[in-house]
């Protein structure tokens, strides 16, 4: 039976948080529901272990008979599963020795950690996380002649044994695990749809890849100008863990969050403060400060559900707070395909009454609806 996460804050209340992620999904999951998410799992790709795979394990055994002089780490999970894969075949203390009379080279503190956690030590840390900056770094230290082992990360797609080559290098390439199909593509594809009709708040990635291929599926379903739109309109939150997480979807025109430090603890803390800090877009109302969530609403901190086409309503309204929508143009806002202006009034109506007949929505004779908000004067 799973315990159920403890609650510490309800700042994500009525949020609902789709992760596209696999590894530490339920790490992840845990911590945005101890502030009071609800969370979607649906992984874009699989993580495939290594432990088992004949050609890493001969990659290693080539590297006890021709040791290295530098060894590139470029994570802290793939340097860790490498190092398991060789204790599994019998081979870790014959790797030791071959690593402490090498260079050790780390993209970014994490993978240092794991070399230390090993017993070695990184003689060179790529601060940036890029395998940039490692990249530029050993090139401009000169690698001509020089034997040199990268360890990478996913699918190895990183540049560094080509740049590596081109410099001079002979390079002995171990790929630790390999991203693999997701579990169920037609849950990737309808999760991209939600985002699209706008059931899904956030949307959080945690590596390049599935990132990339969550964005495939998206165009596939038909999904990513719906998607695009929404992120833009602020009315779904994009974020990713890192720069280079981020890259596949600002090349589909979609600027994430970033969180200042590349940990799931930083970017859940940027969620966090996304909906409940200081900056956060709340709207002033007569009734309280309002936010907008995909099931319902926040006032002043207390959340209320609403059917769908009472979000979709009050979504319209707050798009300028406080000015008049037409009941045409509300009308065309709702995604039923059965809107009218009845459609309308009854949204209003549902929502002024979970709303405990609080006047969050003015009508205003003959014209519309708008949304009380408090005048810079009253403020």
């Amino acid at each position: 039976m799973t315990t159920p996460a403890r609650t510490i804050s309800t700042v994500l209340q009525g949020c609902t948080v789709l992760l596209p992620v696999d590894r530490r999904s339920g790490e992840l999951s845990a911590a945005l529901e101890r502030h009071g998410a609800r969370v979607r799992v649906a992984p874009a790709l699989t993580i495939v272990p290594h432990v088992d795979d004949d050609e890493l394990i001969a990659q290693t055994r080539s590297l006890v008979a021709d040791p290295p002089d530098v060894v590139v780490a470029t994570t802290g999970v793939g340097f860790r599963a490498w190092m398991e894969t060789a204790d599994e075949a019998g081979l870790h203390d014959a790797l030791a020795p071959v690593l402490d009379g090498a260079r050790i080279v780390a993209r970014g503190p994490k993978a240092r950690g794991a070399i230390q956690q090993a017993g070695f030590e990184a003689d060179w840390v790529a601060e940036s996380e890029t395998a940039a900056e490692l990249r530029d770094f050993l090139v401009a230290e000169g690698i001509e002649g020089l034997h040199v082992a990268v360890q990478h990360h996913g699918s190895g797609a990183d540049g560094l044994d080509e740049a590596f080559e081109a410099a001079g290098a002979r390079v002995t390439s171990l790929t630790i695990y390999r991203w693999g199909p997701p579990p169920d593509p037609e849950v990737v594809a309808a999760s991209t749809q939600q985002v699209a009709r706008g059931e899904i708040d956030a949307v959080l990635f945690t590596s390049a890849p599935a990132a990339r291929e969550w964005i495939l599926a998206a165009e596939r379903a038909d999904a990513l100008d719906g998607v695009a739109s929404r992120a833009a309109r602020g009315h779904a939150l994009v974020a990713a863990v890192g720069p280079i997480t981020a890259g596949p979807l600002l090349e589909a025109g979609i600027t994430p969050l970033i969180p200042d430090r590349g940990r799931l603890g930083a970017l859940v803390r940027a969620v966090v403060t996304h909906y409940g800090g200081a900056d956060a877009a709340l709207i002033p109302t007569t009734v309280g400060r309002l936010g907008i969530r995909s099931s319902g609403i926040v006032l002043d901190g207390e959340f209320t559900p609403l059917p769908r086409t009472g979000v979709e309503i009050l979504r319209a309204l707050a798009r300028n707070p406080g000015a008049v929508v037409s009941r045409a143009d509300l009308t065309a806002a709702l995604s039923s395909a059965e809107a009218s202006g009845h459609a309308v009034e009854v949204a209003v109506a549902r929502t002024r009454e979970a709303l405990g007949g609080l006047d969050l929505i003015r009508t205003v004779y003959k014209r519309g609806y708008r949304l009380d908000v408090i005048d810079e004067e009253d403020a």
